[in-house]
């Protein structure tokens, strides 16, 4: 994938974690599964993952919390203060994931893959159908 080599900055939405990434990843997906979409509260995560790539927390490492949901290999790190996903290791598979949202630093990569699109949200059809605007509509 391309930003190989390349430094990413990113943070949480309070800005009291902040990261860097260097290096290149290996994919990036859009999971629709269970665990996905309860912790995005959202359609699906949309993550890059790397086994390569070396993160490096510039601020707030003490306020970054894992939860590892039990008995999978599902996991999410967040920032206690504001709830923002933020980068984690999953040792489960030796990757680092950044969820493509945390990113400050303009992602020059689209997606590969819908994953698990056999749990998406049941609402989740024909979404290119529904009106779109730049902002919120009056």
């Amino acid at each position: 994938m391309n930003s190989v080599g390349r430094k990413l900055n990113g943070s949480c939405l309070c800005g009291s974690v902040k990261f860097e990434i260097e290096g290149s990843f290996d994919s990036f997906f859009l999971c629709h599964c269970k665990h996905c979409q309860k912790d995005t509260g959202s359609l699906h995560a949309a993550n890059l993952f790397s086994e390569s790539a070396a993160l490096t927390w510039l601020q707030g490492k003490e306020v970054v919390k894992t939860y590892q949901l039990p008995n999978t290999q599902h996991s999410k790190s967040f920032c206690r203060t504001c709830g923002s996903a933020v980068p984690t290791y999953a040792d489960s598979l030796g990757l680092v994931v950044v969820p493509a949202g945390s990113l400050d630093s303009p992602v020059d990569l689209i997606p590969d893959a819908k994953i698990f699109v056999g749990s998406k949200a049941s609402w989740a059809t024909e979404l290119s159908d529904i009106p779109s605007f730049a902002k919120l509509p009056e």
